[in-house]
């Protein structure tokens, strides 16, 4: 664990990845920084309810999403309009005092979404399938595939940089 918080905070303070040719100032360079995660772990008790709560797991889950994400002061937090994506998204909103903007899985990173975000840091909680898909959009090229069902843990951190390049990374919380 104490890894994964070191990496974060590298990629948060504008540290460039080893595999990056050109150091990151962020003060010359601002940065976009997007944090995707998939919902907790959801009631899967009655497989024709499309909009299930989270489990006591996916809420303890969400709550440690909020831990690790305590020293990210984020400007934004997303969410998709289902119940399990709003109960993990709340513990990061409520520590950062901000309000749970929902959007529509359809439309991914469109411009007004870059254009809202652009300079600033942004939680964005969605699904197996949106979130790798939701990174690659903001990438501009498929590198990611749908999270196994059973992932629940899976972060993906995309930055963009004032003169469009990117950088990506996906890490795994237990």
């Amino acid at each position: 664990m104490a890894n994964v918080i070191t990496i974060l905070f590298s990629l948060i303070l504008g540290v460039s990845n080893p595999s990056e040719d050109k150091p990151v100032n962020p003060v010359q360079n601002p940065v976009s920084t997007y944090y995707l995660i998939r919902h907790a772990e959801k009631d899967r008790s009655d497989s024709s309810n499309r909009n299930s709560d989270l489990t006591r797991k996916g809420l303890e889950r969400a709550k440690k999403w909020a831990e690790v994400f305590k020293d990210i002061d984020f400007d934004a937090v997303y969410s998709t309009d289902y119940k399990r994506t709003m109960q993990t998204a709340q513990p990061t909103a409520d520590l950062n005092k901000l309000e749970i903007i929902k959007y529509d899985p359809k439309n991914l990173f469109d411009e007004a979404f870059e254009k809202s975000t652009a300079g600033k840091t942004v939680l964005v909680v969605g699904h197996s399938n949106t979130t790798p898909q939701f990174a690659n959009a903001i990438l501009a090229e498929k590198k990611y595939e749908d999270i196994d069902d059973k992932e629940n843990g899976a972060l993906f951190i995309v930055q963009v940089f004032a003169d469009g390049s990117t950088q990506s990374q996906v890490l795994y919380i237990n």
